[in-house]
């Protein structure tokens, strides 16, 4: 099995990698087989259905679809540009993607949200169509948005049958699909789990382009987090939540040096870093999805714990963390879920946490059993979360719940190092109980909005 560092970390916009990001990428795909098709369509349509109805207006999903059928992009967005893009769009009732001229797309009558219909492949679906100059549809495709920005196709969410997993790729040196392949692996190879990874990369990319990308998305995550620190205010979509990133982080710099400071502040540390993220990533901002943008902020909090409060903690060594998060993520995408539609939360930040105690363990200097432990406790203890966002933002209770994922996954590689890697619970049996878990769960709890906070907070 082979996931790419770079498909798993994936520069984009708030607020949700499957919301956001995952309606863009499909209607970038769209154009592109409109683009390659016979015919010229005069117009486009949209319907959205599943999670991507119930929770899309406070995901963006409106806006990401529109701005994906103008031509607009995640990893390459214009903020004033696609802002211009939508005003044009609803003074003219018009779209103008790239080699596709000017298209009839009314946003009131042709962005449909179906809360009636589900669609079989996922609970994330969407129907793009293309229609004549009589409004008759004369192109239409079925696309899954899947968790982390990825797409699949009707079709190619049917080729993989009942295993909606990743694809294996025997292409790669070390193509392990499970946690017990990849320690068996690593003794033999005499590799550590950053180093199988890496090696597995250099089939797609040089050493020099690895270590350049890697740069660029600690790079994208340490600057979301300075915005996020520095920024104030209300953000936006009507449930007047303050951002408390600055003014948390502004209070723990003041108390910097003070005698007798409680032991405990360094988790208020994590938190104000998680949460500067992830208040980005709520008001539209530019973000790396580690895995989803919606748990965004546990990685990148970890990883700057690290560099700023740990001794001897170097930049040198991100690609070991990155890499060794990034193999972990795989896993759990590969045999579970890392969508909240799909199993939770606990696909999402539980994810999440256990990736960062994968690559914290790595960074300080565990084996590869003990890397292994810290990534099973910390999803361990992440089991059964759901995914309820008040009014469907992804802001209550997400932002904070970004600050107690690294927290965790910190305590779970602190404890993995303390012992010998010898643990009960393997972490491809913590994987596997999340997805039965995810799969048992009720459909209220799986960011629909219909369960949990959601329902229980007052939306305004």
């Amino acid at each position: 099995m082979f996931l790419s560092v770079f498909d798993l970390f994936k520069v984009g916009v708030g607020p949700s990698s499957s919301h956001t990001m995952g309606p863009m990428v499909a209607a970038a795909r769209f154009l592109d087989s409109l683009r390659a098709a016979p015919f010229r369509p005069h117009g486009l349509r949209a319907s959205l259905h599943g999670s991507l109805a119930f929770t899309g207006k406070g995901h963006a999903t409106d806006r990401a679809t529109i701005l994906g059928l103008a031509g607009f992009t995640p990893d390459s967005m214009d903020r004033e540009q696609a802002d211009a893009a939508l005003a044009e769009n609803i003074r003219t009732k018009t779209l103008s993607p790239e080699g596709l001229g000017t298209l009839k797309f009314d946003p009131e009558t042709d962005l449909i949200f179906d809360f009636e219909r589900a669609l079989p492949g996922h609970a994330n679906g969407m129907i793009l169509m293309a229609t004549d100059a009589q409004r008759d549809v004369i192109s239409r495709e079925i696309y899954y948005s899947v968790g982390g920005g990825f797409v699949l196709t009707e079709a190619e969410m049917a080729a993989k049958g009942d295993d909606t997993r990743t694809d294996a790729s025997p292409s790669v040196p070390y193509p392990f699909a499970s946690a017990a392949e990849m320690l068996a692996m690593a003794e033999k190879s005499g590799l550590s789990i950053a180093g199988m990874k890496r090696a597995n990369e250099r089939t797609r990319r040089s050493d020099a382009e690895i270590d350049a990308g890697l740069r660029r998305i600690w790079q994208v995550m340490r600057d979301c987090m300075d915005r996020g620190l520095e920024a104030e205010g209300i953000l936006p979509g009507g449930l007047n939540v303050r951002r408390r990133a600055r003014g948390i982080h502004a209070s723990l710099m003041a108390e910097r040096g003070m005698n007798m400071q409680a032991p405990h502040v360094t988790n208020d540390w994590m938190s104000a870093y998680a949460m500067a993220v992830n208040e980005e990533n709520a008001a539209g901002g530019q973000v790396v999805t580690a895995p989803t943008n919606g748990a965004a902020g546990v990685i990148p909090a970890v990883i700057r714990y690290w560099l700023d409060h740990i001794p001897g903690a170097s930049e040198r060594q991100l690609p070991e963390f990155l890499l060794t998060a990034a193999a972990v993520g795989g896993l759990v995408k590969h045999n579970a879920s890392i969508s909240g539609a799909e199993a939770g939360c606990q696909a999402e930040v539980g994810s999440a946490s256990a990736m960062a105690a994968a690559g914290l363990a790595a960074v300080l200097g565990g084996t590869v059993e003990q890397i292994e432990n810290a990534a099973e406790i910390a999803l361990e203890h992440h089991l059964g979360m759901t995914c309820d966002p008040v009014k469907g933002l992804v802001q209550v209770p997400c932002i904070e719940r970004n600050g107690l994922g690294a927290i965790k996954a910190v305590s779970a590689a602190s404890l993995a190092l303390r012992g010998d890697g010898r643990h009960i619970v393997p972490l491809d049996a913590a994987i596997e109980t999340m997805r039965q878990t995810g799969r048992d769960m009720s459909e209220k709890y799986k960011e629909t909005s219909l369960g949990g906070l959601a329902v229980n907070v007052p939306n305004c």
